[in-house]
């Protein structure tokens, strides 16, 4: 399993930035659902490349002239 990191920058105004590194699809926002509700009302949110990565794998079959 892939390591997964939850990064928090507390900005000077009292913001704080999140990020979630190593979690594929819609399980970042399951892993940091609870933190989110502790910290207070999110104003955005920014989908990262990892976020339209798929969690389950991927096949193809192929004609049979191809193989």
């Amino acid at each position: 399993m892939p390591q997964r990191t939850v990064r928090f920058t507390i900005r000077p105004d009292g913001r704080v930035e999140e990020r979630v590194e190593g979690v594929a699809g819609d399980g970042c926002q399951q892993l940091t659902e609870r933190l989110e509700a502790a910290l207070g009302s999110v104003e955005r949110r920014e989908a990262t490349a990892e976020a339209f990565l798929s969690n389950e794998p991927q096949s193809q079959t192929l004609p049979a002239q191809l193989t």
